[in-house]
């Protein structure tokens, strides 16, 4: 049997009817045009004092600006997963979710619906179990601590072909449990790709932890990672160093360059054997550890200035991996700008929509030596500044809005980089040319020929 118009809308209001989140529909002039009952208490009032009446008239509280219905067919852009905070016509304190999306009927758009997740029950038990926590410990609630790895290959952003190698590359890697070795600049993401290696590896039940080599002093970076012995000097106790505790999972060093040369080879002894001695100790432990390390200059450069022992580069890298910088994918800014947008969305409770084609140029247009990071703190201070629903010149650092767009242009065009780099390949394929293998133009231009190789491979020369 075959249903006229009217049956198809009865049954499909039905459907809308039933279903647990709240659902507002409202046609391009604002008039709501289907209101269900979680809606409906959920705002604190009844179906019919909303139903045909104007969005506004009914919410006095809202305007064009706060309301998403409105801004959804204003923009014509979607905004997802939004978080909303709010009291309703009754006085209650009412926190939900919500995605709302324009409605087109061929190209033209005709309303707008909003679907919200009411999670005010769930905040308000977990606020009382927080109470009581504090209430049974008779202390204040503290922050919650955690361990491990959370991020995942899915939380890197990216679009363009240069990243999705790295990723790809990443993923190969997951698999095994070869030592990695990245490089990548200062805010490239190197911990989020090194993390998302963990959670897609056989080891990511078991613990993965990170350290800085750079931020201790090498006789505590010692301890650190080897544990102590009780007695082995004033004050010491047995306690596990690092490796101990990564046992059967990843260990991370980030900034390996920056250890001694002398500790160095008691890391290659501990990485070719396996077995670890505690400070101060004599019993031996055997460890089963994923090392995974990082540097944010390249470590044939490292090698070159004696700051990596060329031993300890060969046996950590296995898997090599190079994060581009981001003035180096610049397509990938657009994504980055509304994944950071969202974000801060989320935790500044606001409803930004995107930014000016000025800004966007901008940021193109920069260098960014801090690369992601720097890029995420310019969004961060952005929606600090906006009150509005877009991001505008007046809303970004001022150290962005002074670089004229023309000086922008010819540092891209002309960097000293750029230069630096058609030097290089000069003086390679000059001394390529007078000399009859690889070995002499190394000797000729004084570097390694580990370095000219990489030189070589890096810029494409036969």
């Amino acid at each position: 049997m075959q249903l006229n118009n009217s049956e198809t809308k009865q049954m499909l209001e039905d459907i809308l009817a039933s279903i647990d989140e709240a659902i507002h529909v409202i046609n391009v002039n604002g008039m709501t045009i289907f209101y269900n009952q979680v809606a409906a208490s959920n705002d604190g009032v009844k179906i019919n004092d909303v139903l045909g009446r104007h969005l506004l008239d009914v919410f006095p509280s809202l305007n064009r600006q706060s309301s998403t219905l409105l801004k959804v067919i204003e923009n014509d852009k979607p905004i997802y997963q939004q978080s909303q905070t709010y009291k309703n016509n009754k006085g209650q304190l009412i926190d939900t979710v919500n995605t709302t999306l324009p409605i087109r009927v061929g190209n033209k758009i005709v309303g707008a619906v909003e679907i919200a997740k009411d999670l005010t029950t769930v905040k308000r038990l977990s606020q009382s179990l927080l109470e009581l926590q504090g209430k049974v410990n008779n202390q204040k609630a503290k922050p919650v601590s955690i361990s491990g790895a959370k991020y995942n290959f899915d939380d890197i952003i990216s679009a363009c072909p240069e990243m999705e190698h790295v990723k790809n590359l990443a993923r190969r890697a997951a698999h095994t449990s070869s030592p990695v070795m990245i490089y990548g600049e200062t805010g490239t993401g190197k911990e989020l790709l090194i993390q998302s290696i963990h959670n897609s590896s056989p080891r990511q039940k078991n613990h993965f932890i990170a350290q800085n080599c750079a931020s201790l002093p090498a006789s505590l970076l010692e301890s650190t990672l080897f544990g102590t012995k009780k007695g082995s000097f004033t004050g010491s106790v047995d306690r596990a160093g690092l490796f101990e505790l990564a046992h059967k999972g990843t260990l991370f060093l980030d900034e390996i360059n920056s250890m001694s040369l002398d500790f160095q080879m008691k890391l290659l002894r501990v990485l070719e054997d396996g077995v670890i001695r505690r400070v101060g100790g004599t019993d031996s432990y055997l460890v089963d550890v994923r090392m995974i390390v990082a540097m944010n200059e390249h470590p044939l450069s490292c090698i070159e200035r004696q700051q990596l022992r060329t031993d300890l580069y060969y046996r950590l890298n296995v898997i090599f991996i190079e994060i581009p910088p981001l003035r180096k994918r610049k397509k990938d800014i657009t994504s980055l700008v509304e994944n950071f947008i969202k974000k801060y969305n989320y935790l500044f409770n606001k409803l930004v929509l995107g930014v000016e084609k000025d800004v966007l140029r901008k940021l193109k247009s920069h260098e960014w030596p801090g690369n992601v990071r720097e890029l995420e703190h310019t969004i961060e201070y952005a929606m600090n500044m906006t009150d509005g629903d877009t991001i505008t010149m007046e809303h970004i650092p001022t150290y962005l809005k002074e670089i004229p767009e023309k000086l922008n242009e010819q540092v891209i065009l002309d960097s000293l980089r750029v230069t630096l780099e058609k030097t290089e390949i000069d003086m390679i394929k000059m001394a390529l040319k007078k000399s009859n293998n690889i070995l002499q133009a190394a000797k000729l231009l004084d570097i390694p020929r580990q370095t000219l190789q990489y030189k070589m491979k890096k810029y494409k020369l036969n």
